[in-house]
């Protein structure tokens, strides 16, 4: 089964050029069986096809609902959860990675490191978190090991990372833009329908296969050192935007920890009857 795994639309993602609806079409001229929507901090673009496309047009296409995490200390994440779980404060950007491992994972999702050795500010390797925590690698479930804005150098010095711990590797086009759809791919080993049983490939550690072809149109290759300016821009918006949500954050994990806990002593009880 052949899936794009990172893919932003208009309807999610601030800087998303495509809307879903196109982006299935095109993925489908182009051979493929699915997609991962990745929108930054957002389900929108998922909610827009299960509102108004799922069952009625693409019936053949399958629809996976990822997102894009920005954490506050270690770049992007690509973060994929059970459909029947919803947690808001996944798209509240701005969590400190290992809270976001631990909850992702206390509610039996997966997650990974998006094009890990890219741009700074956007990718774990580049972070200050990661020079002094470099063992977090062994948290993680799965990595981006192709990307097709990034560079080959980074998307190699990624594939080598994964080999070393053992993590599955995705390949992702991360397309914003209509001519960048279809650059990338993953392949999985069996046909999967919903995102359980894409947790359950990766957990059980089966064959995936990735590749793809770089896109020349990142407007790090149109503008050059100018890009930088765009890097530090992010940076401090990253940090304010995630400031600025902390007190929802910090109500949402509460909640999350309280019913975590209710749940734990409820499995306790039924344990001992």
């Amino acid at each position: 089964m052949k899936l794009d795994m990172h893919c932003h639309t208009k309807e999610g993602s601030l800087d998303g050029k495509v809307s879903i609806e196109d982006y299935i079409t095109r993925l489908e001229e182009l051979g493929y069986d699915g997609m991962l929507v990745t929108d930054h901090n957002s389900y929108n673009g998922y909610r827009e096809w299960k509102k108004n496309i799922k069952g009625k047009t693409h019936k053949n296409f399958v629809v996976l609902k990822g997102i894009e995490y920005d954490t506050i200390n270690a770049g992007h994440m690509l973060v994929i959860m059970p459909e029947n779980v919803k947690l808001r404060i996944l798209e509240l950007r701005g969590m400190p990675l290992p809270l976001l491992i631990f909850i992702v994972h206390t509610f039996g999702g997966i997650l990974g490191p998006a094009h890990p050795f890219g741009e700074k500010y956007m990718s774990l390797i580049s972070t200050r978190y990661y020079q002094k925590n470099k063992e977090i690698l062994k948290k993680f479930d799965f990595m981006e090991t192709f990307n097709s804005c990034e560079p080959a150098q980074a998307n190699m010095q990624a594939r080598k990372a994964a080999a070393q711990y053992g993590l599955a590797g995705f390949g992702g086009s991360d397309s914003h833009k209509l001519d960048c759809i279809g650059t990338a791919y993953t392949r999985l080993p069996e046909r999967i329908s919903k995102e359980s049983e894409l947790i359950a490939l990766v957990k059980k550690r089966a064959p995936i296969q990735w590749g793809g072809s770089l896109y020349k149109g990142t407007t790090r290759d149109r503008i050059g050192k100018m890009h930088k300016v765009l890097l530090y821009s992010f940076w401090l918006y990253n940090k304010v935007a995630g400031y600025s949500t902390i007190r929802k954050r910090r109500g949402q994990s509460r909640y999350l920890m309280l019913s975590t806990v209710r749940s734990s002593y409820s499995t306790g009880l039924r344990d001992r009857a």
